[in-house]
């Protein structure tokens, strides 16, 4: 018997002490998935950040390419700073903690050119965030954004330091994405889009404006407008930088320096002749088809006589920038009225023909070429429009070819890209023929009835200089009695730095006691301009007004987003990744 209790006994204790290996056992388990639990939270914390991290490297990137006048200028010559470290969060800040020491995040990004799309820049943005032992990294590949008409504001000059609201009226067709930038405030009581009353224009694509759409008030300044923005709408959005003058003189300086590392015989700096009244220097294109060759004919030394009414009345909106003063001013400007060409202009050289593609270069930055095309480089004026017996129709562009004028852009006839279209009568997406206009001053579609209007009887003879006919001859004797065709058709895309784009010579008060209106196709008729590509303006240009100049349709020319015309024009103030252009991973 007592044998028998001391077996039940060591039994008790074996069970107790098997019992309590497996307590500790259990324990030890629990500890240990407590502490990888706990590991894996502390992990998956600190990756977060390190994306985080990461992300706001990337978003630091994008805000400094916006600040950037011209990135690809700035990349080239060295003056933009493309890599940086910056800390998230340091000991030293209000509310950390000696505990968040592991949390602490980091990043390090860089970027810079990596090819072309076309001639589009693609620049890539390498972002690596870092936090405790972790660190992700995001590859993404950008490009400048590309609206269909930017616009500095929506209003008009209306005297050196004034301006006037824009209305879009009934029967307008805006088939083109559209961009005002913040006139004042973003919250102020005062709408940036304008509609006449009662008005119904079309606006079929995308609208996106600088400012907000509540005033800080509280105040819907567009529900009642919503209905007419088919394309949708959207506030607060990057403004276009058309309005810093910095950035387009950055974009001219390199888009002259490429023509002069590679083809100086393509920048013209013309000469006026003196005997001219108001001369204005300038170079007249004319841009036709011959035996399936495109080819543009150069005149240079033109000179343009110019016309400014008195500038104290409020006559005529022809109005620019006036780039003598820092703040915003305007001035009246030598509006065209006709032009003059050398005497045997071609016996003197300066009247060449070239084909269109003997004017491509091929720009290079870095290393890193882009696609050759067409680039004519004019300090001065430029006129666009010639006699249609020169060439039995239109202006047509067979081509890539973009233009840049330090003065203004005048359009004298029609202008149009070779090649096939849709059924809409727009290029269609496999035609390769394309226009770009870039001015310093601005780009109107000039008056041709200005040369009745100042010399009854014709131009006056002018010592060494011919007069130079533009547009349609109304009859058979009256060579200089002209006219544009209606509907004007411009097919560009199309950058006005010094002002707006519009009609000159539209008239803006009734009891003009010399001088009428514009001169339409069909005189008491109102004719249509219609672009197809893209518009830049640093302010809104006078098309119409009541029953004077032009209504406006304007439809975006989709090839021209994909990187086809050559020189970098754009102005966007807006970066975004390429299709399939974002890539994040774990570094380590």
């Amino acid at each position: 018997m007592k044998n028998s209790r001391n077996c039940r006994a060591g039994a008790v204790l074996l069970l107790m002490l098997i019992a309590l290996i497996i307590l500790i056992a259990s324990g030890v388990g629990l500890l240990t998935v407590a502490y990888g639990v706990r590991l894996e939270a502390i992990r998956t914390k600190t990756e977060a950040v390190a994306m985080l991290a990461a992300e706001a490297g990337y978003e630091k990137a994008i805000f400094r390419m916006c600040q950037q006048p011209d990135l690809l200028t700035g990349l080239a010559t060295g003056d933009f700073i493309s890599s940086e470290n910056i800390t998230l969060i340091k000991p030293s800040e209000t509310g950390y903690e000696e505990s968040d020491g592991m949390m602490t995040g980091s990043y390090s990004y860089t970027i810079s050119l990596n090819a072309f799309f076309g001639s589009r820049p693609v620049y890539r943005i390498q972002s690596t965030g870092y936090c405790g032992r972790f660190s992700r990294s995001i590859d993404v590949y950008v490009i400048q954004a590309i609206s269909g008409w930017d616009m500095g504001m929506c209003r008009v000059p209306s005297a050196p330091t004034t301006t006037t609201p824009v209305n879009y009226m009934t029967g307008e067709i805006i088939d083109i994405p559209l961009h005002i930038n913040s006139y004042a405030a973003p919250d102020d009581a005062e709408r940036d889009i304008h509609i006449s009353t009662g008005g119904s224009p079309r606006f079929l694509r995308t609208v996106s404006l600088g400012e907000a759409r509540y005033s800080s008030a509280g105040t819907d300044k567009y529900g009642s407008f919503m209905h007419l923005f088919e394309g949708g709408i959207f506030f607060q959005q990057p403004s276009s930088r058309i309005t810093d003058r910095s950035s387009l003189q950055s974009k001219v300086d390199l888009f002259k320096a490429t023509l002069q590392a590679q083809r100086p015989d393509l920048i013209f700096t013309p000469a006026s002749n003196s005997g001219v009244t108001d001369p204005q220097a300038a170079v007249q294109l004319e841009f036709y088809v011959e035996s399936g060759v495109g080819k543009v004919r150069i005149t240079n030394n033109c000179t343009v006589r110019g016309y400014r009414r008195n500038i104290s009345n409020s006559d005529t909106w022809d109005y620019c920038i006036d780039t003598d003063y820092e703040t915003l001013r305007f001035k009246k400007y030598y509006i065209y009225g006709f032009h003059y060409i050398p005497v045997d202009a071609e016996a003197t050289g300066q009247r060449i023909t070239r084909d269109v593609t003997s004017t491509y270069v091929t720009p290079s930055y870095g290393g890193i070429e882009g696609e050759p095309g067409g680039q004519i480089f004019v300090d001065g004026n430029v006129v666009i429009g010639g006699k249609l017996l020169n060439h039995s129709g239109d202006q047509v562009l067979k081509g890539r070819l973009t233009i840049v004028a330090t003065g203004n852009i005048w359009i004298a006839d029609s202008i149009k890209v070779d090649g096939s279209r849709d059924a809409d009568g727009k290029p269609s997406s496999d035609n390769s023929n394309v226009l770009g206009l870039i001015a310093q001053g601005v780009i109107k579609v000039v008056n041709p009835g200005q040369v009745t209007d100042l010399h009854s009887s014709g131009p006056p003879a002018v010592a060494d200089a011919v007069y130079e006919p533009i547009g349609i001859r109304k009859g058979a004797v009256d060579d200089h009695d002209r006219f544009l065709p209606n509907p004007t058709v411009v097919e560009a895309a199309i950058t006005v730095g010094g002002g707006g784009w519009g009609a000159e010579n539209v008239q803006r008060t009734s009891g003009w006691t010399t001088y009428g209106g514009r001169k339409e196709y069909v005189p008491g008729t109102q004719d249509r301009l219609v672009v197809r590509g893209t518009l830049t303006e640093a302010l809104r240009g006078v098309v119409g007004s009541g029953s004077d100049g032009y209504i406006k349709e304007y439809y975006l020319d989709e090839r021209l987003l994909q990187g086809i015309l050559p020189g970098n024009i754009w102005m966007k103030g807006k970066y975004i990744p390429a299709p399939a252009g974002w890539h994040d991973y774990r570094s380590k």
